[in-house]
């Protein structure tokens, strides 16, 4: 199956702003008439947590923020190129997902940047996901914190503030997955490709897809029959509590597997690499692991 290809007139014609309008890339990287550090992150996920952290002393530019965008294809434009230059702060997934944003910095020359890489700030391996791992996501945000600090070190104390506020919400996403894992630790599921993993983890759920499969999806690539046959018959069997499936990907494959959960009863769990319209990442999240613990509840 072939991933989604970015929608690349609509994204090039225009970057969604976190809190203000996106500035031209010869302004400074903290506006002097304004006062606000300027940001640029690759995705709405990171540019939301961006903008909480800032509030309104930051300026936040998200690169891909459509539900059709795949990093992994991503082409920059010239008013992407522009921001970039303008940055005092960068913040990238890292991993392999977003490789563009590095061709973009280096062509945009802005070496005075402050990069936060989140793979990097995890220690995670293997699983470039890693706005699903709210441990992670907290050491993001501290590390967004000190670089608005750094930047512009007037409004040091309203950055710690609205980090502390932002962790302790990070914090209780984290209670309501403990809460869940006493209930269901250990339940069988399954998931179209690895996107999810560190939240279904950290539930104590098991993954039963096979590798083979979820791999072939991430990577655009063709599923071996019998890896897809296999992968069936977990829904066929009744082997499986839950499919937490990507809206964003689509293909013959995970179209055949939506239809198997579906023809089987077995409960669908959407999930998304952007944030969906209307929510930031806390609320975000917190509707997604109330859909995990609804469908295992069923």
């Amino acid at each position: 199956m072939n991933r989604r290809l970015l929608v690349l007139p609509a994204l090039a014609a225009a970057l969604a702003l976190g809190t203000s309008a996106c500035s031209s890339g010869d302004q400074a990287a903290v506006d002097s008439s304004a006062g606000k550090v300027k940001v640029v992150a690759s995705t709405d996920v990171w540019g939301d947590l961006a903008g909480q952290v800032g509030g309104d002393k930051v300026e936040v530019a998200s690169i891909i923020t459509s539900p059709d965008a795949d990093p992994h294809e991503f082409e920059a434009s010239t008013r992407n190129q522009a921001a970039l230059a303008g940055a005092a702060v960068v913040i990238e997934n890292g991993g392999g997902y977003d490789d563009f944003m590095d061709r973009m910095l280096k062509t945009a020359k802005n070496s005075s940047a402050t990069v936060l890489n989140a793979v990097t700030i995890s220690g995670k391996t293997g699983n470039e996901h890693v706005w699903y791992d709210f441990p992670s996501v907290a050491k993001v945000v501290d590390q967004i914190q000190q670089a608005y600090s750094k930047a512009a070190p007037a409004n040091a104390s309203t950055f710690q503030q609205n980090a502390t506020a932002l962790k302790q919400k990070i914090d209780g996403l984290m209670r309501q997955e403990a809460t869940l894992k006493t209930k269901y630790a250990g339940q069988p599921v399954a998931i179209t490709e690895p996107v999810p993993l560190y939240l279904l983890d950290a539930v104590g759920l098991q993954n039963k897809t096979p590798a083979e499969f979820s791999e072939a999806i991430e990577e655009g690539s063709d599923v071996p029959a019998k890896v897809l046959a296999a992968t069936l018959e977990l829904y066929s069997k009744h082997e499986v509590k839950l499919l937490a499936y990507n809206e964003q990907t689509s293909g013959p494959e995970t179209d055949k597997l939506l239809a198997a959960a579906k023809q089987n009863n077995i409960p669908v769990v959407p999930v998304t690499e952007t944030l969906p319209s209307g929510k930031d990442y806390i609320g975000w999240m917190t509707a997604n692991l109330d859909a995990v613990g609804a469908a295992l509840g069923r």
